[in-house]
C-alpha cells in the first residue's frame, strides 16, 4: 500500500496509515509521479536569496568552480583569510542545486577517531550557530536540538565507548545515557533492544540552504562575485599548471588557481585536466511523513546504525533517513549538467525491508502516511574519505566527495582549504584526504559499480579495525600472485593489489577482541621472531631516481646523507619547508647516477609528486617501476641461512653487512637484495623483476626448511613491537622528525629541505623541553586490545593517544606508538617525565596500567638486526 500510495500521490491515500507489514506490489505498470520536496516542506529550500553577477569577469585570482556547501565555504573562508584576494565562485545552475538543497542537514560533532574531521565538525557547529548569524545577520537554521546516537549490540557499545573517549578529549560533550534516558528526550523511541545511548546536547540539525546561502553572503560581502548559470567547459593549462578556465568556445576566465568543488560532477570534469577522481554518485533515501500529533519539532536527531537510519523532526512529521548496507550507484557514465534539483524514481523493491526495519526503530510512523518517499544522489569515494588538496596540476585544487557529511563538515572543509590555497599548506593532518591518493584503475566504471555499493553501507555498518573493504580486492596482483593464492588465504584490498592477510583455510570473524585467525596470526609472528618468514610486499611503491643530478637531487630531499656509497640503502625523511613530515621511505643508491626509492602503497602518488615538484634545474628522470619488480621480504634468524643455500655470493655479517644492497645470484636468476628490515630481525628485502619473480619463491620454498609464509598482520604486530613507523598512519605532515622520534635519520650541515626549522626545533627542545613526543606503549594484559585512538594518561591526566596499536605476541601484551602532548605550559616529555609518572590507557570506558619508553620494548638495543 505504502509504494501505491507513493506513487499515486494521491493526498486522501496518503493520509492512511501505513500497514503493520510493508508488502509493496511489483513495479511494472506504475509510473512515478514525483512530488518536490518543496511541495510538502519549505526546509530544503532557503529564503534567502543572493544575487548573481550577470556578467563574468574576465580574470579572478582564485576561481571557485561549485554553488554548494563545499564551493560557497571554500570560497567564503578564502575571502575571509585573504581580503586582497579576487576570488570568482562560478555555478554551472542555481546556488545549493545537486546535493546541497536535498541534504538531511544533520550538525553532529560526534563519531570520529580523526582529530581533523573532529576539528571540521566543531567548527563547522561553530560557524554555523554564531559566526554566520552575527556576520550576515541571516539565520543558518541551526537547531541545537541534540544527537543520540543508539547501541544496540555490544560490539557497538564497545565501539562507541571509544569514539565517546577520544571526543571528549576532543571537547566534544558526550554522555553516555541509558535507554530510559533516550526514551526520555524521543519518547516515540522503541527501545526494546536499545543497550545504550551517545547523546550530545548542544549538536542538532541545520538548513542546508540557508547554511549555504549565509555563506554565499559572507562572501559576497567580503567582495567576492558569484556567477550562476555559468558551465565551466574545461581547464586552460599551460605547462601542467592551471592558468584559467573556459566557459564557451569564446569565451573563457583567466586566473591564477582553481578549486573544483563540483561534488558528483568531480570526476567528469577532473578528466578534463587528466586527473584521477573517483567520485561516484549513490541514491539516497529519506521518508517523511505526514504530520504526527505527538513529535515535538525540539526532540533530538536519532542515529540507530543496526537499522540503517536517522531520524529526526521535519515539520510536523518525522524524517527517516536510510543507509542501507549495501548501496547502488546512479549515472555511471556521468552526470548531466543541467541536473538540478532533481529527485531520482526510487528502487521499490529493494528499499522496503530496510525501510521496515527503520520503521521499528519510532513505530508510530506505521500509523500515518508519508508525504514523500524521495530519493537523490549523494557523491562517494572508493574508501569514504573526501578529496581535498592541489592536484598534481600546478595550481588546480579539488574539495568533493564529502560521502553524505559535507554539511556537517563543510564549514571546516572549506576552512581548510582556503589555508591550503593561500599559504601553500593544509592547517591540519591530510594524509588519509590528500586528492592525489587514487589510481587510474578506480576510475572505471566497473570498479566505481562494485565500490560504491560497499562505501554507501560503510556508512553506518559496524566498524572493525581490522575490515577492509571486499569489493575489487586483486585489481592489482603481486607476480608470485599465482603462488600464493594455491595457498588458503585471507585476502585484503591493499591499495588496489591483493595482500594475503594471513594464511589459512577460514574466513576472518571481525571483533575487538581475539579474532577468530588469533592463533594463526601469533604463529606467524613467531615464525619471524623465531625462524624464518615470507612476507609478499610487492604493492610497495618502487621509484627509479636517475640523472646526473639525482645524487645532489634527494641529498636536498632528504633528512640523512643519502649520496655515500654505492650498493647502500639510507632509511630517511622528506620534510617541506616548514620542517614537517611529507615523507618516510628508504633510498638505496645503485651508483653515481642512479638510485632506488622504496615507499608505501597508500603515499605512492604522494612520493611520487613530491619529487617531481622538488626538481629546480637538475637533470633527474623519476620513473615509477612498481609494477616492474616484485617485493619478497625474507625475515627472521634463520634468513640468511634460507638465502645462502641458493646463492654462490657470500652473504655473511662480514661480506654484506647491515644497509647493504646488491645484486646477487639466487638459484637461477639475478636480483637485487638488500639487508633492512621493517621487522625489527636480520632480514633481507628481495627485488626480483616481476618475470623472474616465481622462479626466486619457488627457489626459496624448495629450500630443506623453507619460510614460513606470513601475511600483513604479522608485518604490522612485529612492527609495531620494534615501534618502526608508517606514515600516513601514525605519522603525518602535522609531525616534525624530533617529535616522530626519527631525529637520529637527520644529519646536518647539509642543506636539505626544512632544516632550518629543525635546527630550531632541536634548539628549543635542548635541555628535553619537549612539548610533542611520540613514544612506545605497552600493555601487559591478555584482554586489552589496541588499535587507533585509545587515550593516554599520565597520572590520571590525559597526555595523548594511540596513533597505532597491535598486539605484541612476543614482548607479551598490546603495543602501540602514541603522541604525547605537555598538558600545561612548563611541563616537558623529557626522560624523566616519561619514567617517573604513572601510565594507563583508557579503552573505551576500561583502564588498563602502561608501561611508556621512548625506546622499542622489542630488542631496543637492535642486537636481532645486526644479526
Amino acid at each position: 500500500m505504502l509504494k501505491y500510495c507513493l506513487k499515486y500521490c494521491n493526498p486522501r491515500l496518503l493520509r492512511r496509515p501505513f500497514p503493520s507489514s510493508l508488502q509493496f506490489p511489483g513495479r511494472d505498470g506504475y509510473s512515478y509521479l514525483s512530488t518536490s520536496l518543496n511541495n510538502h516542506s519549505n526546509r530544503c529550500f532557503s529564503s534567502q536569496s543572493i544575487s548573481s553577477n550577470t556578467t563574468v569577469p574576465s580574470e579572478a585570482d582564485v576561481i571557485v568552480i561549485g554553488g554548494g556547501i563545499i564551493g560557497t565555504s571554500t570560497a567564503y573562508h578564502l575571502k575571509k583569510l585573504n581580503p586582497d584576494l579576487d576570488v570568482l565562485l562560478l555555478e554551472q545552475n542555481k546556488l545549493t542545486s545537486g546535493t546541497t538543497w536535498h541534504a538531511a542537514g544533520l550538525m553532529v560533532t560526534f563519531g570520529s577517531l580523526s582529530h581533523t574531521s573532529t576539528s571540521w565538525r566543531k567548527y563547522t557547529k561553530s560557524l554555523y550557530s554564531s559566526i554566520l548569524p552575527t556576520e550576515t545577520t541571516l539565520s543558518t537554521g541551526f537547531k541545537p536540538c541534540g544527537f543520540i546516537e543508539l547501541a544496540s549490540t555490544p560490539d557497538r557499545v564497545h565501539d562507541l565507548r571509544r569514539v565517546s573517549a577520544f571526543n571528549r578529549h576532543c571537547g566534544i560533550d558526550v554522555r553516555q545515557i541509558t535507554p530510559e534516558e533516550c526514551l526520555d528526550r524521543f519518547p516515540l523511541l522503541n527501545i526494546d533492544d536499545v543497550l545504550e545511548g551517545y547523546y550530545v546536547p548542544t549538536d542538532g540539525r541545520v538548513n542546508p540552504c540557508d547554511a549555504c546561502m549565509s555563506l554565499a553572503r559572507g562572501f559576497k560581502d567580503l567582495g567576492g562575485i558569484i556567477c550562476e548559470n555559468t558551465e565551466v567547459k574545461d581547464f586552460i593549462i599551460s605547462n601542467n599548471t592551471v592558468t584559467g578556465v573556459t566557459l564557451s568556445p569564446f569565451s573563457s576566465v583567466a586566473a591564477k588557481k582553481v578549486v573544483n568543488c563540483t561534488g558528483m560532477w568531480s570526476k567528469q570534469i577532473m578528466e578534463k585536466a587528466g586527473i584521477v577522481s573517483p567520485n561516484q554518485a549513490a541514491e539516497h533515501y529519506y521518508l517523511i511523513t505526514e504530520k504526527m500529533d505527538n513529535v515535538d519539532p525540539d526532540w533530538p536527531v536519532i542515529e540507530d546504525p543496526q537499522k540503517h537510519v536517522y531520524i529526526r523532526p521535519e515539520g510536523s512529521g518525522l524524517m527517516l533517513g536510510l543507509f542501507e548496507p549495501q548501496g547502488i550507484g546512479w549515472s555511471l557514465d556521468g552526470v548531466s549538467n543541467d541536473f538540478e534539483f532533481g529527485e531520482l524514481q526510487p528502487d521499490w523493491e529493494r528499499m522496503a525491508p530496510y525501510l521496515e526495519t527503520a520503521m521499528s526503530v519510532v513505530p508510530a510512523t506505521l500509523e500515518v502516511g508519508a508525504k514523500n518517499f524521495f530519493c537523490g544522489p549523494e557523491s562517494f569515494t572508493p574508501d569514504n574519505n573526501p578529496m581535498l588538496g592541489e592536484t598534481s596540476v600546478s595550481n588546480l585544487y579539488m574539495a568533493s566527495g564529502m560521502n553524505s557529511i559535507g554539511i556537517l563538515t563543510g564549514g571546516g572543509v572549506g576552512r581548510t582549504m582556503a589555508h591550503w590555497i593561500d599559504k601553500g599548506y593544509p592547517d591540519c593532518d591530510v594524509t588519509q584526504v590528500d586528492c592525489n591518493r587514487f589510481h587510474p584503475f578506480q576510475n572505471t566504471r566497473k570498479y566505481r559499480e562494485e565500490r560504491v555499493k560497499e562505501t554507501i553501507g560503510m556508512t553506518y555498518l559496524q566498524h572493525y579495525p581490522n575490515k577492509g573493504y571486499s569489493s575489487a580486492i586483486g585489481i592489482k596482483k603481486s607476480p608470485i600472485h599465482s603462488r600464493l593464492e594455491k595457498e588458503t588465504v585471507a585476502w585484503r584490498d591493499v591499495s588496489g593489489w591483493a595482500g594475503a592477510m594471513y594464511y589459512a583455510d577460514f574466513k576472518p570473524e571481525y571483533g575487538w577482541g581475539k579474532e577468530n585467525y588469533h592463533e594463526v596470526w601469533e604463529a606467524e609472528h613467531s615464525a619471524v621472531r623465531t625462524s624464518c618468514g615470507l612476507i609478499d610486499m610487492s604493492f610497495m611503491s618502487k621509484f627509479f631516481v636517475k640523472g646526473v643530478d639525482s645524487g645532489r637531487f634527494l641529498s636536498r630531499l632528504s633528512t640523512a646523507n643519502v649520496n655515500g656509497d654505492s650498493d647502500t640503502i639510507t632509511y630517511t625523511q622528506w620534510l617541506d619547508s616548514r620542517g614537517k613530515m611529507q615523507a618516510d621511505l628508504t633510498v638505496t643508491k645503485l651508483n653515481d647516477t642512479e638510485f632506488l626509492i622504496i615507499a608505501t602503497d597508500t603515499q605512492h602518488n604522494h612520493v611520487h609528486l613530491h619529487m617531481l615538484r622538488s626538481i629546480v634545474d637538475e637533470s633527474v628522470t623519476v620513473t615509477d617501476v612498481t609494477d616492474s619488480y616484485g617485493y619478497i621480504n625474507l625475515q627472521g634468524p634463520r634468513s640468511r641461512e634460507v638465502l645462502q643455500s641458493l646463492t654462490d655470493s657470500d652473504v655473511s655479517d662480514e661480506n654484506f653487512p647491515f644497509k647493504t644492497s646488491r645484486i646477487i645470484n639466487i638459484a637461477e636468476t639475478s636480483c637485487r637484495v638488500t639487508r633492512i628490515t621493517y621487522c625489527g630481525e636480520l632480514g633481507y628485502e628481495i627485488y626480483p623483476s616481476s618475470s623472474t619473480s616465481l622462479s626466486v619463491y619457488d627457489a626459496l620454498m624448495s629450500t630443506p626448511s623453507p619460510p614460513k609464509l606470513c601475511g600483513l598482520k604479522s608485518l604490522s604486530s612485529l612492527r609495531l613491537e620494534k615501534g618502526y613507523r608508517d606514515y600516513g598512519h601514525d605519522v603525518d605532515n602535522t609531525d616534525t622528525v624530533v617529535e616522530a622520534g626519527l631525529g637520529f635519520t637527520v644529519e646536518m650541515g647539509r642543506g636539505f629541505v626544512g632544516e632550518d626549522k629543525v635546527r630550531e626545533e632541536r634548539e628549543r627542545n635542548r635541555g628535553g623541553k619537549f612539548i610533542k613526543r611520540m613514544v612506545n606503549v605497552f600493555v601487559p594484559s591478555s584482554s586489552c586490545f589496541l588499535y587507533h585512538g585509545e587515550l593516554v594518561l599520565r597520572d590520571g591526566v590525559v597526555v595523548g593517544e594511540v596513533r597505532a596499536g597491535s598486539h605484541g605476541f612476543t614482548v607479551g601484551g598490546a603495543v602501540g606508538l602514541a603522541m604525547l602532548e605537555s598538558p600545561e605550559e612548563g611541563v616537558f616529555l623529557n626522560k624523566k617525565y616519561i619514567e617517573s609518572g604513572s601510565w594507563e590507557v583508557l579503552v573505551g570506558n576500561d583502564k588498563y596500567e602502561c608501561e611508556v619508553s621512548l625506546q622499542p620494548f622489542y630488542d631496543p638495543k637492535n642486537l636481532k638486526i645486526k644479526g
